[in-house]
Formats: C-alpha cells, sequence, structure tokens
C-alpha cells in the first residue's frame, strides 16, 4: 500500500507542510500523537508529530523541517507522488480535559503540534492562551490558525520583529507573575527551550507538559532508541509519551543522545547532495 500526497508547500525557509491521504490514520488520531513515514523501500523512518488530521476529507498533515537528507529528499515530492510507509496514529494521546486556563508555548517548527492541541483544549472548554515564537517574524508559522483556536495569542521574535522582543519564556513568566491562574502549560519546541521552559514554571508549581522528541526508530518500543531518563525512570517516548511532565525530563542526557549520529547525519546528507544536487528522489 502507498500513500497519496494532497498537498504540499512551503510555509516559511526550510519548513514545509505535506498533506496525506491515510483515511484510517485520520480516523483514530488525536492531539499530541504522531506518524511515522518512509518515502521509499531503501529509505530511513523518521517520525513526524500530526499538526492536523481531516476525518472527512481522510487526510493527516505533518509539518517538518528541511534538516537532512530525508527530510531534504521530502520537498522533492508533489501532489500525486506517494509515500512507501505512513504508520500511525502513534504515542500516547496529549491528556485533553476541562482545567480552567491553558497555557500553550510552541516555539519554531514545535508550534505545529502545539496547534492541534490548543484546539482540542479550546474544545474540552478551556481558557486557552498561546505563546508562539521564533527567530524571526518570516519564520513564525500558523499564526492564522493559533489565533483561530487560542482565546488569547502571543507572539515573541528573538530579534523583535514580531510582538515580544525576546523569548516566548518571557510572555510565561509575565502571565505566571500576574494574578490569573495557570492550571496546566504545555511547552513544545528545541529541547533547550523546553529545558529553558521548564526551569521557568517550576518555581510556580503549575503542571507543566513537554513533548519529547528523541531518536526514534520502529516507534513501537521494541528498539529502545527512544529512551528517556523522566524521574530517573528509563521511558521510552514512542510509547510512553511523547508527552511527559517537565519537572522530571533529564534534558541534558536527551540532547547528548540527539547528538549521538549527527556525523553519520551529515555523511548521509552530503552524499545526497553529491549525487542528486538535491534535486531528485533518488536514494
Amino acid at each position: 500500500m502507498s500513500y497519496n500526497i494532497l498537498e504540499t508547500r512551503n510555509l516559511v525557509p526550510d519548513v514545509n507542510l505535506m498533506k496525506v491521504e491515510a483515511p484510517d490514520i485520520a480516523k483514530a488520531a488525536k492531539a499530541g500523537q504522531f506518524v511515522i513515514l518512509r518515502i521509499d523501500e531503501s529509505g530511513e523512518r523518521i517520525p513526524l508529530t500530526i499538526a492536523d488530521f481531516d476525518v472527512d476529507e481522510g487526510s493527516i498533515t505533518v509539518i517538518y523541517q528541511v534538516m537532512g537528507k530525508t527530510t531534504k529528499q521530502l520537498t522533492t515530492l508533489k501532489i500525486g507522488d506517494t509515500l512507501q510507509d505512513f504508520v500511525g496514529p502513534l504515542g500516547t494521546p496529549s491528556d485533553i480535559r476541562k482545567l480552567g486556563t491553558v497555557v500553550m508555548v510552541g516555539g519554531g517548527v514545535g508550534v505545529a503540534p502545539v496547534y492541534p492541541q490548543a484546539r482540542a483544549y479550546r474544545g474540552a472548554g478551556n481558557h486557552v492562551i498561546s505563546i508562539i515564537g521564533a527567530r524571526n517574524e518570516e519564520m513564525l508559522i500558523l499564526e492564522d490558525e493559533m489565533a483561530e483556536v487560542s482565546d488569547e495569542l502571543y507572539v515573541a521574535t528573538d530579534d523583535g520583529s514580531k510582538g515580544h522582543h525576546g523569548f516566548v519564556t518571557d510572555i510565561v513568566k509575565d502571565i505566571l507573575d500576574s494574578d490569573q491562574q495557570v492550571d496546566r502549560i504545555v511547552i513544545i519546541g528545541p529541547p533547550i527551550m523546553m529545558k529553558v521552559g521548564a526551569g521557568v514554571t517550576a518555581p510556580y508549581g503549575v503542571e507543566t507538559l513537554v513533548s519529547l522528541n528523541p531518536i526514534m526508530i520502529d516507534g513501537t518500543g521494541m528498539c529502545g532508541g527512544c529512551r528517556v531518563s523522566v524521574g530517573g525512570e528509563t521511558k521510552f517516548a514512542c510509547v510512553d509519551g511523547p508527552e511527559f511532565d517537565a519537572s522530571g525530563v533529564d534534558f541534558d542526557l536527551m540532547m547528548s543522545r540527539l547528538s549521538l549520529y549527527r556525523p553519520q547525519e551529515k555523511e548521509a546528507l552530503e552524499s545526497y547532495n553529491k549525487k542528486c544536487g538535491g534535486d531528485c528522489k533518488c536514494h
């Protein structure tokens, strides 16, 4: 079975959206889950968080950042092309229920998985405050979509080109320092951003959740590649997560593991660029 590509487009530099025909996955998908895709028989398996799903259309939307060989190869695919494998939904769905006020924080491509969660939390009757950020205005994604599913939306850019001049965590702290009741905070983005965010919220005692993106291979807990340390215990992000209580996550360990195969990833990308010029679908 192959999976048809229904839409593909560039959102901002090096960040693309792809919509894939996968009706069975769309029927079962919930906020916080992910898929694993493979372009062809010799391709690697890569996990991507579900950014959106449409049961009527039978589609799953993923948003990815072009970082290595496979994500660069994905950019060469067009509407009508197919993927060899598209497996999901995987992972434990987010714990969506009525809590009161939920603060959703997305940094960079992390805004993509924040979007369906914000929509779900609001649908459950919560007051949703969303904070999204990027290096600059040009790199912000899904701003309009986030505005639609949020009661309040704040924007932060590192260079001050839009919204708050600084980091999303600055706004989180401002909210926590105010008199507003906050019942849960969800932070998704680069590991260093989630680590800093966990440090900011810890003194306030507000439940803070993060979505971890360690090295992942089979997505079923069999390979052990996605192991992380949470509260001193080994967990597998693909089946126990990807969402965990930020207060117990060993971010330093996760970041060190993420860099384990960087030389091989660099070599694979250089080989692909040399062979294809980055403009073909060969392996």
